[in-house]
């Protein structure tokens, strides 16, 4: 199971580098297209949904491997029974704060669906469909975290700290910038 869930948060995190790309060739398309003349205002909304599925789908990855924002001097500096005690109650906090997210995100999209609901702007595309990176990446985030939770709960080292600490034994703290 667990090598099933990774390999989801890291397909996850590549497509979403993906849809970074993808914006990054929209914004060249559009700044090409002013140039000549061509009609691109519709470029503005798939980027802006793009951006929003980007940040979504990264979330899980981004967590499991330890590039989410994390305050650890105070878990430096105390005990690793202390230490302990609070990463489960962060998780657990955590844990119910993005089960309660996912489960919103999907009632959300499913209005969305069921009232039929359609972008406002340039592109007509029904509302679910954007909206379903929202759901995609709160959901696997919420997993990532209860995943995480569990891990700790068993007495294992969190996930994130192992990745941290083997980039560091490599030599790399380019994320500690």
């Amino acid at each position: 199971m667990r090598k099933t869930l990774n390999f989801v948060f890291d397909a996850m995190g590549y497509l979403a580098g993906a849809f970074i790309f993808a914006i990054f060739a929209l914004m060249i398309v559009a700044s090409i297209g002013r140039m000549v003349g061509w009609h691109v205002s519709s470029i503005n909304d798939i980027v802006a949904w793009f951006c929003a599925a980007s940040a979504f789908l990264a979330m899980a990855h981004a967590f499991k491997n330890g590039d989410f924002v994390r305050v650890t001097l105070l878990l430096e500096k105390v005990s690793p029974a202390t230490r302990r005690v609070l990463e489960i109650t962060s998780l657990s906090f955590a844990a119910v704060s993005m089960c309660y997210l996912a489960y919103w995100a999907i009632v959300f999209t499913w209005e969305s669906y069921e009232f039929q609901d359609m972008a406002t702007g340039m592109v007509a595309l029904p509302m679910w469909i954007p909206q379903m990176s929202f759901v995609i990446g709160a959901v696997l985030f919420a997993l990532a975290v209860v995943d995480e939770l569990i891990l700790v709960l068993r007495g294992e080292t969190p996930t994130y700290t192992r990745r941290v600490a083997e980039r560091h034994a490599q030599g790399d703290f380019s994320s500690d910038i």
